[in-house]
């Protein structure tokens, strides 16, 4: 049977309307492109550390909750095994780097790599270098001021002090630098160590440090007080304190975690701990990276976010 012309005509508008039908309608020139899922790269030296974990955990459920994929790699203190972390993940096309804590100083060969990449480096309480687009913080001068203070009014402004350090953390550096100003303007106050506190296991190191300067100080009052950059210390040198029978000591921490409170509310050598807002740190910075996301740059380099003293007296 011979088709027509006509009849070819009709067969071939009934087929294009079948295609059409099945593509569906054509998309508007005017509608949104589909947003597409970003993938974070969070590297950090210190998952150990209590408050490192618990800010990295925020940020990712942030993260995750805008449906972004969150990686998290610890290299348990190992900054060149950091610097690879990083460059894997440039290697990975990731659309963002989080640096949680540690000093990016020790990461220039990542942060290059990054940059090289166009791939945008966000710290969460770590610090300012090349590479860095902005770093979430809190004000570690304001928080290593007000717990130094703390601790010259319990001590009645005179006696040997002990300070507890970690200078590769920039926060902790900070708050050592503003500590130590504060501590200067007394001249009946004496620095008579600075210690370096290990991480991983800061808390077992200072324990043992303190158990060591109790025995090279035994005098009663030998000893006014210990200054420690973060509360795991500080718990380390009450324990070593309590279980010496030196409880004259005073003790000050920084961060107002959950088992430094508890000691706290206990009246003992641990007078106070300065808390970071590490909630506010991680919604900060996924806002900053959701606006930048959107074509907006942060406004400066650094974010600081305020601390509050924590004594028995304001601890519920």
């Amino acid at each position: 049977m011979k088709i027509n012309v006509w009849q070819k005509g009709f067969f071939l508008a009934i087929l294009v309307m079948l295609l059409t039908a099945c593509a569906g309608p054509a998309p508007s020139p005017n509608a949104p492109a589909q947003s597409q899922t970003k993938t974070i790269a969070v590297v950090t030296p210190y998952m150990a550390n209590e408050t490192t974990k618990y800010v990295i955990d925020r940020f990712k459920s942030e993260a995750e909750a805008k449906g972004w994929r969150v990686t998290v790699t610890d290299t348990a203190g190992d900054f060149n095994l950091l610097v690879s972390r990083i460059q894997d993940a440039v290697a990975q096309k990731v659309d963002a780097i989080v640096l949680g804590m540690g000093d990016p100083a020790q990461m220039t060969q990542g942060l290059e790599a990054a940059s090289k990449a166009n791939i945008p480096v966000f710290g969460i309480d770590a610090g300012n270098a090349p590479g860095v687009l902005v770093n979430v913080t809190s004000d570690n001068a304001s928080l290593g001021k007000l717990s130094a203070e703390t601790l010259v009014k319990a001590i009645g402004a005179k006696g040997n002090v002990v300070m507890f350090t970690h200078d590769p953390h920039p926060g902790v550096r900070a708050r050592a630098a503003a500590a130590a100003e504060v501590f200067s303007a007394y001249p009946e106050i004496q620095v008579i160590e600075k210690k370096h506190i290990e991480v991983p296991g800061p808390l077992d190191n200072a324990r043992k440090i303190t158990e060591d300067l109790l025995t090279a100080y035994p005098e009663s009052g030998s000893i006014a007080g210990i200054w420690a950059g973060w509360d795991e210390p500080a718990l380390g040198a009450v324990q070593a304190m309590l279980a010496a029978g030196r409880n004259e000591i005073k003790v000050v921490g920084i961060d107002g975690t959950d088992f430094a409170k508890a000691e706290i509310k206990k009246q003992g050598p641990f007078i106070a701990s300065v808390a970071q807002d590490f909630d506010a740190m991680a919604a900060k910075t996924t806002e900053i990276m959701e606006a930048y996301f959107n074509g907006v740059k942060p406004q400066s380099e650094s974010v600081l976010i305020p601390g509050l003293l924590l004594t028995a007296e304001n601890i519920k």
